[in-house]
């Protein structure tokens, strides 16, 4: 009689899941008339109070799962103030580089429950900015971000920090806005690039650089120049060249380099992909590297280590920045008050010496 019984009220709570599945959304209050209980009981279930018996609690998350039910996201929010959500702005996704670093940040907010929402602002000034503000409407607790090549102006980060809303720059940071900054040792990547080349014995050493207007070009443009000035080197203004350091600006600066009157026997790249491009336009001109002119480039993409002749260059640790920058942030929407001072934290580099810079 105890089993007919059983089967007779799972039929009836079966019934009652299937008349509900018209509703748009599932309440607390469909599950507890479902069974039987108070809303306040499944209330305290979902949210695994011990008050609740662990028996009850797989009973109604069970019947919550076979029901639809989906926890009110937005009510809880707006109870705690939180979205449990960080924005990330980045030039780019497909570069290396940003990619580790978005690893890392994901890593770390995975472990502290927050969800991460990811964009790019293909290194263009106005699509950052709305980024900044949809990010800013939809009420993420925290930014993290590198800003685009071409901005020059913050209100749209402002936003957030005039807010009280924390902000953790890496990479490209902005001096004028106060907040927590990771960069890695950029300075003394351009000097390790250079004295390398240096002691491979070239004597007429070129760079292709970044904009100026940001601070890791200027640091590695410095880092270059003093290692040429320890080794009696004059810098050559008709050396230094500056561009967005995309494909088509690498051809085109090292083809003027090499239409020069006079050339330079080695070249120091401000990325990897000047640097593939650079190694292909000396290829299809019959140009040898490294035996004529060597390469080095900066960041370390895979692709720099698989292509022949293989880039020398420098690596970043975009993994660990990542990490650093997401603790960060997270511990300033934890303790939900405004640091008094904000620290840049410098990360070391290492050169990777490959095929592309070592004289035969």
């Amino acid at each position: 009689m105890q089993s007919i019984a059983w089967k007779k009220n799972n039929l009836n709570f079966t019934a009652k899941i299937i008349r509900m599945s018209n509703q748009p959304e599932t309440t607390i209050h469909d599950i507890a008339k479902a069974l039987n209980i108070s809303a306040s009981t499944v209330s305290r279930a979902l949210n695994d109070n011990p008050l609740i018996s662990q028996a009850t609690r797989n009973k109604i998350k069970k019947a919550a799962a076979e029901m639809g039910y989906r926890p009110n996201v937005v009510a809880a929010n707006f109870r705690t103030k939180r979205t449990n959500t960080i924005g990330v702005i980045v030039p780019l996704i497909n570069r290396h580089f940003f990619s580790s670093v978005i690893s890392g940040i994901e890593e770390v907010a995975y472990e502290q429950g927050f969800a991460v929402s990811i964009s790019q602002s293909n290194d263009n000034f106005e699509k950052e900015s709305k980024i900044a503000h949809s990010l800013f409407a939809n009420r993420v607790d925290g930014v993290i971000l590198s800003i685009a090549m071409g901005t020059s102006s913050y209100e749209h980060l402002k936003l957030f920090s005039e807010r009280q809303i924390p902000l953790v720059f890496f990479d490209r940071v902005v001096d004028e806005i106060n907040a927590y900054k990771i960069v890695a040792d950029d300075f003394r990547g351009g000097y390790l690039a250079t004295r390398h080349l240096i002691e491979q014995g070239r004597k007429r050493i070129a760079m292709i650089g970044g904009p100026q207007n940001l601070r890791i070009y200027q640091n590695r443009q410095a880092g270059y120049i003093t290692a040429l000035q320890e080794a009696g080197l004059q810098p050559d203004d008709a050396f230094i060249l500056h561009n967005s350091l995309t494909r088509k600006d690498g051809t085109q600066a090292i083809s003027k380099l090499m239409n020069a009157a006079i050339r330079p026997d080695a070249v120091f790249c401000a990325n990897d992909t000047t640097a593939l491009s650079s190694i292909i336009y000396l290829r299809e001109n019959n140009i040898k590297v490294p035996e004529e002119v060597a390469i080095v480039g900066f960041s370390n993409e895979p692709f720099a280590e698989v292509v022949t002749p293989s880039i020398s260059t420098i690596k970043q640790p975009g993994f660990e920045m990542g990490k650093k920058a997401a603790e960060l942030l997270i511990r300033q929407i934890n303790q939900k008050e405004t640091p008094d001072y904000f620290e840049t934290i410098t990360m070391p580099t290492e050169l990777i010496v490959r095929e592309s810079s070592v004289s035969k």
